[in-house]
């Protein structure tokens, strides 16, 4: 018997194929982002297989969203470092 339903990582990468004309008339800078963001949910695909949630596409865009909110801290945490050495 063969898998009746397919991976998370092969309804990822379906979903990011879909994304392919979209991406195409993208600037090319809106592009290098868009790619940023796949890759970020990339990061999550075991995550996304383990919460088996109706609607895989959704955890991907939460677990881009996770990724950039840790950026937005990282970020915060420099500033605040930066703003705490001037006199």
């Amino acid at each position: 018997m063969g898998r009746t339903l397919p991976s998370t990582t092969q309804v990822f990468m379906q979903e990011e194929a879909s994304f392919a004309r979209f991406r195409r008339a993208l600037r090319r800078s809106d592009q290098l982002a868009l790619d940023d963001l796949f890759t970020a949910a990339r990061q999550h695909l075991a995550a996304a297989q383990y919460a088996s949630h109706a609607l895989p596409f959704e955890v991907f865009l939460l677990s881009m969203l996770l990724e950039e909110h840790k950026e937005v801290m990282r970020l915060r945490e420099q500033i605040g470092e930066v703003l705490s050495r001037q006199p």
